[in-house]
């Protein structure tokens, strides 16, 4: 993620100052800042809407007309920006104005440039959404085909990574979309931890799993004496998640009359425990997820209509393994070198056939399938390569189909030489195991003579099973 920052200039007309913003500007962008310019007042709001800033710098120029108010409506939507004020008539009662309104910092516009650029590198938090543990999170930055644990470069799993960087730092409420297994979970917690409130706890709670009459305790807790085995107070969900995210998992098993209570504690960030008459007040962001489809639910008047509109905010829709298959070469990758780094080992290899074969799988358990058979393969397989015959009889046993070109070519971890070689490979074996191996055969079918066949084989590496060679034919086989 960008160190983005925002510079508001209203453009005054004297030349030292206008030369002084651009320098600013221009020292922000080598120490790898992103800066934005924005010259309309009237406009800074609506481009902190469509864009992730966590630091602007303003000048007091701007306070003639919307300047104070522009700070105080920034402070009040966007607390997690941090507003740095260049001051180019500085004087100790505007700083202890702006100060208390709530800017990060009150700069005279005669400090130095590295000094300006140093208060900016001051005003990003070392855990924000910018600056995270090279040592923890390096890898999700390392390239555009992962964010976080979620690994992918097909244009579905990239509109759902614009779609997370555009969500994260505001307080919208999120409903995610998607079947069993997609990484609906992964997609919430990928949500949090690049938002501002990455500080405070992300509370996940199953609303599928847990008894309809149970479910109103653990989202908004109970005062002691509120039910039988209700022996002292305890805190819900919503109180545990105060500053942070709760994360409603499976929010379409929830039973009617449980919504009714949700809706009013997300529409007023208040409730009572049960039991209990005093009203507390929280300060919660939700996500949800459902494997379900609620408009359908609404239309079958189980699921309130309301609280739908009021989750579905900003829809996020996970798609599918089988929809996203130029991802599974990648996240074959990902998950075998996962399992190698806990398990202190090297990571298995494994050849393009078998990828192959589990790209034409529809994989009904999704990424959850996937992660779990490439941990058994790691876990199982002897030696160092995993092979056709060590994948599951259901995945090997189905008709062989060769991979498309489309899907080899959105394999994007692979350049146009080598995917033009994967699919040669590829479709010469498919064609000469339909042989049996036997050379004459194998080159009609391919329409090559006998000799290139021959030198296609060396050159591609193709090898042959352990208990067949392809020999001289003493017999010419009809081709079918």
């Amino acid at each position: 993620m960008e160190k983005r920052v925002l510079l508001v200039d209203n453009y005054s007309q004297e030349k030292t100052y206008k030369e002084k913003i651009q320098l600013i500007r221009n020292a922000l962008i080598k120490e790898d800042y992103l800066v934005d310019t924005e010259t309309q007042v009237d406009a800074v709001i609506p481009k902190l809407q469509e864009f992730i800033y966590s630091v602007i710098v303003m000048d007091t120029s701007v306070f003639d007309t919307q300047g104070q108010s522009l700070l105080g409506l920034i402070r009040t939507h966007f607390p997690h920006i941090r507003c740095i004020i260049l001051a180019k008539d500085p004087s100790i009662k505007q700083s202890v104005e702006t100060l208390k309104t709530g800017a990060f910092d009150y700069v005279p516009i005669t400090t130095g440039i590295d000094d300006v650029v140093l208060v900016v590198s001051r005003a990003f938090p070392s855990t924000s959404i910018h600056q995270r543990s090279a040592v923890d999170h390096s890898h999700e930055d390392s390239n555009d085909s992962q964010f976080g644990d979620i690994v992918g470069k097909s244009p579905e799993i990239q509109k759902v990574f614009r779609t997370i960087q555009k969500v994260a730092n505001t307080d919208s409420t999120i409903l995610i979309t998607g079947e069993s297994g997609t990484g609906k979970e992964l997609i919430a917690r990928a949500i949090h931890h690049h938002s501002y409130r990455n500080n405070a706890p992300m509370i996940v709670i199953n609303c599928g799993a847990i008894p309809g009459e149970l479910l109103e305790s653990e989202l908004f807790g109970h005062e002691k004496g509120a039910f039988t085995g209700a022996h002292r107070a305890r805190i819900g969900r919503f109180e545990m998640a105060d500053g942070g995210t709760l994360f409603l998992d499976e929010i379409g098993d929830m039973s009617p009359t449980l919504q009714v209570k949700l809706l009013r504690a997300i529409q007023e960030q208040r409730f009572e425990r049960v039991g209990g008459m005093r009203s507390i007040q929280v300060n919660t962001r939700i996500l949800s997820a459902t494997n379900k489809d609620l408009r359908a639910s609404v239309d079958a008047r189980t699921f309130r209509e309301d609280l739908f509109y009021r989750l579905n905010v900003i829809p996020i829709h996970v798609p599918a393994l089988r929809n996203r298959k130029s991802d599974i070469p990648l996240l074959i990758q990902f998950f075998l070198k996962r399992v190698a780094t806990r398990l202190q080992d090297e990571p298995k290899k494994i050849t393009d056939e078998a990828i192959n074969l589990l790209i034409q799988y529809d994989w009904p358990g999704n990424i959850r399938e996937l992660e779990n058979m490439m941990e058994r393969l790691s876990v199982l397989v002897e030696g160092n390569k995993i092979e056709v015959g060590d994948l599951p009889e259901h995945i090997v046993d189905k008709p062989s189909v060769v991979m498309t070109d489309e899907q080899i070519f959105m394999d994007l971890d692979k350049g146009f030489n080598d995917a033009v070689e994967h699919h040669q490979r590829t479709f010469s074996t498919s064609l000469i195991n339909k042989a049996n191996w036997v050379k004459t055969k194998a080159a009609e079918l391919l329409k090559l003579n006998r000799t290139t066949l021959v030198e296609k084989i060396k050159k591609l590496n193709i090898e042959s099973p352990k208990d067949q060679e392809l020999e001289e034919d003493m017999i010419q086989f009809p081709v079918r």
